[in-house]
């Protein structure tokens, strides 16, 4: 019983996020890291590797028919970026968990504010594309916050928001980063051995809600601006990162 109330717990986070990051490009891995550490439902590693998991489809069903909108140059260097933040984040995640859990919480906690914090800033797109060590650089700090969190969105939304790109480039570029993220992330986890099937169950049953809660934000997204859903879900994360701060 209390396994099934987990389940059916993380799955509505799962379906809440979804259908958020569909709408804005970002903030599924910090809504449901930081809603499921807040209220204790599973370990933050086995979290980590189910968001990296979802992600996937996320991205897959998101991206599907859009190609042609993706600048794939800038999301080919930033995910090279990633490489060397992904294994730096990894350990980091392996060792906080077995010495420090307390400490990975107020890490996450930390992260979170932060995070909800850059969504809200505004930045004044540039006349002209970043460098690529740019976007390399912004990749491997999503790299750091991937490996530990499966988090990578704060930096990389600044990074893109600043691009003089069409708002369904800068979109679909940041959901195919994510979705290349995942599938690095998620092979370098299995590669130490860090898999279970109690996680690809919990990802093989939050998978089909995934498909609908994307497909429900691609279809129906709400009737607010852009600067609305900022401003809703910096709320939520602020929110939430404080939640996380004061249960340690």
């Amino acid at each position: 019983m209390e396994l099934t109330s987990t389940l059916i717990a993380f799955a509505a986070i799962i379906a809440f996020a979804t259908y958020v990051q569909t709408v804005t490009g970002f903030a599924l891995g910090m809504i449901v890291m930081g809603a499921v550490t807040t209220f204790d439902l599973v370990p933050i590693a086995f979290t980590s590797v189910v968001i990296s998991l979802v992600t996937l489809a996320n991205g897959l069903f998101a991206i599907k028919g859009n190609m042609h909108a993706l600048n794939k140059k800038t999301v080919l260097i930033t995910t090279a970026g990633i490489f060397p933040g992904l294994a730096i984040g990894l350990w980091l995640l392996d060792y906080l968990s077995a010495e420090f859990a307390s400490t990975l919480q107020v890490l996450l906690g930390i992260t979170i504010i932060g995070g909800g914090l850059m969504i809200m800033l505004k930045p004044e797109p540039m006349k002209a594309i970043s460098s690529n060590a740019t976007f390399a650089g912004a990749g491997t700090t999503a790299g750091l916050l991937a490996g530990m969190f499966s988090m990578a969105g704060p930096p990389l939304v600044y990074q893109f928001y600043r691009q003089p790109f069409e708002m369904l480039t800068i979109r679909l570029s940041l959901l195919a980063i994510f979705l290349l993220c995942s599938l690095i992330r998620t092979v370098m986890v299995g590669v130490q051995g860090g898999l279970t099937m109690d996680m690809f169950t919990f990802s093989a049953i939050c998978l089909p809600i995934v498909a609908v809660f994307t497909w429900l934000g691609r279809k129906y997204p709400p009737p607010v601006s852009n600067n609305t859903l900022r401003r809703i879900a910096f709320g939520l994360l602020i929110v939430i990162g404080i939640s996380l701060l004061i249960t340690v």
